[in-house]
């Protein structure tokens, strides 16, 4: 058994895990966001979950297991029924006499061992492990849906009184009808989502071609395949996922939106669905919206010291407009609710127009976009102005009116923030005058213009150092000097990345604010090339530079950055 030494934070301290302004960060982050300091620590990135957990059973005079390194038998396994293990999201390990000794992440869940000596009528002891090992454990010890078990689901269709096969053709079909006699998929479809939100996916894309359905997540923004089902499951797949999403089922030809609420553990998520009528039937990508990422402070995205500080200046003045730009996927919205969600005081009132409301923010006026009844972007705006607020978001700047309202409000005393797709910070200017705003609006109302890409992290549990080739640092324009101070690392691959050697992403941030020059050059028109050569003489560091600066601080890869950043430059 460890030895207790007082509180885990503590722990963590004495240990150099963690310091004591990062606990500081972590019990604001747990006050506002109701979780744990624990999860906290670990959702900023200021310790590794297996090292809160280890501190956690020091703290409680408890074993830490690394399920990597024990196997439980089969025959232990089974004394506890996987339902219960998913439910709890506890692992059995061994019998001890009288007693069972069970795998948890949380020492003082008190309510959950109660439960479980009830259900499984005997005594529990309990060890320690991260809560996402202990889910993945129990993913290899219990199986997930493979073929077979499809096949299984599919027969009992076709045991029902309905032809499943044939309900999307079948208008009206009531909820309660199709949950009688669909449990297979709604277990697939479910175990689908958990599997999803357990792997860490940002969407879920079920596409059906000729021979087959393929199902894909997006892990840390790289698409990774799933077994899928077969392919006469789809009719009933789709037709599952429409029902909870409130889609009309019997309509194959259009495409459809909706949404969907789901419960998986202890935590909400929101689902964005799209179905998108193919050659081969209806593709489905479900978008997994967590609330919980949302969360962040600013100054947890990957910002720089310096940029953190332009970025605050940008944030705190009363009017002008703050662009974010970037590819869908790149962490705009995370960005701009981060910002909101610190600008957000009982004396400041917040407007959204949003297209659609991704996150509900506590506290902040959201409106969403209807284009059914002409409730545009360029007409919330007109509305939301007379109510006088102090900021304004507009989802995103994608026509002239749309820009011309926003600058509009920036010019009448109100602080706009906005999005555009460009690919870096100088080109958002040329953009919004090829959108017909004139150059002169452009140069007086924009304050500030931030560009973002997100990029993978090295996996903290198999990141090991090495030395990059010369020609690797001479592409990456790393000079000799550089290179001798820098700690440059990679993943090997393991169970925590799934063998991929990453881990989570952050963002790589390229902040242009408007100086004298910049707006002289916005007033003439000039060409994205002059704009960028004057932001980068001011001191902009581009989005590759940025990247680089996190190689050099071994956060993550070259290869990662070229893949990310370099094809933006020029």
């Amino acid at each position: 058994m460890a030895t207790s030494m007082g509180d885990f934070a503590e722990i963590l301290i004495r240990q150099g895990t963690i310091s004591a302004e990062q606990l500081a960060d972590a019990e604001k982050m747990a006050g506002e966001s109701g979780i744990k300091v624990g999860d906290a620590l670990v959702r900023l990135g200021y310790a590794a979950a297996d090292e809160v957990t280890r501190a956690l059973a020091q703290e409680h005079d408890l074993d830490f297991i690394n399920l990597d390194e024990v196997v439980i038998p089969p025959s232990v396994v089974e004394l506890v029924p996987e339902s219960v293990a998913r439910e709890n999201a506890i692992l059995p390990m061994a019998e001890e006499e009288d007693a069972l000794r069970v795998i948890v992440s949380d020492p003082l869940d008190l309510d959950t061992f109660e439960k479980l000596r009830f259900i499984l009528n005997r005594k529990v002891e309990i060890a320690l492990a991260p809560r996402e090992n202990i889910l993945e454990a129990i993913n290899r010890y219990y199986g997930q849906i493979d073929a077979e078990s499809a096949d299984s689901m599919l027969q009992e269709f076709t045991d029902t009184a309905i032809d499943f096969t044939q309900t999307e053709d079948m208008d009206g079909m009531e909820d309660e009808t199709v949950d009688e006699t669909s449990a297979p998929i709604v277990r697939l479809v479910h175990l689908t989502i958990t599997e999803a939100v357990q792997l860490r996916a940002s969407d879920i894309h079920i596409e059906p071609f000729e021979d087959r359905v393929r199902i894909r997540y997006r892990i840390d923004g790289i698409l990774i395949e799933r077994d899928s089902p077969p392919l006469r499951l789809l009719g009933a797949l789709i037709s599952r996922i429409k029902i909870l999403a409130k889609m009309d089922i019997a309509e194959r030809r259009r495409p459809q939106d909706g949404r969907i609420k789901i419960t998986v553990g202890d935590k909400e998520f929101d689902l964005r669905v799209s179905v998108l009528p193919t050659n081969h039937g209806q593709t489905v990508v479900m978008r997994l919206l967590d609330k919980d990422s949302i969360r962040v402070g600013v100054r947890q995205l990957g910002m720089s010291e310096e940029n953190f500080r332009i970025y605050q200046g940008l944030t705190s003045r009363p009017n002008g407009i703050v662009l974010i730009t970037g590819p869908t996927g790149s962490g705009k919205t995370t960005t701009l609710y981060a910002t909101l969600n610190e600008l957000n005081r009982p004396d400041v009132k917040i407007i959204t127009a949003e297209d659609p409301v991704e996150y509900y923010l506590k506290g902040i006026n959201q409106v969403e976009v209807r284009h059914e009844i002409g409730l545009d972007f360029a007409r919330i705006i007109r509305a939301m102005l007379r109510q006088a607020p102090e900021i304004i978001l507009v989802g995103e700047m994608r026509d002239s009116e749309t820009a011309q309202m926003g600058i509009q409000a920036s010019l009448t005393g109100h602080l706009v923030f906005s999005t555009l797709h460009t690919n870096d910070a100088p080109s958002a200017i040329t953009r919004l005058i090829d959108m017909g705003v004139a150059p002169y609006l452009v140069a007086s109302s924009i304050t500030g213009i931030m560009a973002q890409r997100l990029l993978r992290v090295i996996c903290t549990k198999c990141k090991q150092p090495y030395t990059p080739q010369p020609a690797e640092l001479e592409a990456a324009g790393i000079s000799p000097k550089a290179a001798e101070t820098a700690t440059f690392m990679r993943g090997k691959g393991c169970g925590n990345c799934q063998g991929t050697g990453y881990r989570g992403r952050l963002a790589i941030i390229e902040l242009m604010p408007m100086s004298a020059k910049i707006r002289e050059l916005a007033f003439i028109g000039a060409p994205t090339q002059d704009i960028r050569r004057a932001a980068v003489a001011d001191g902009m560091k581009t989005l590759f530079e940025d990247g680089i600066l996190k190689v050099l601080k071994g956060l993550t890869t070259l290869e990662e950055v070229f893949r990310v950043a370099k094809q933006v430059e020029g």
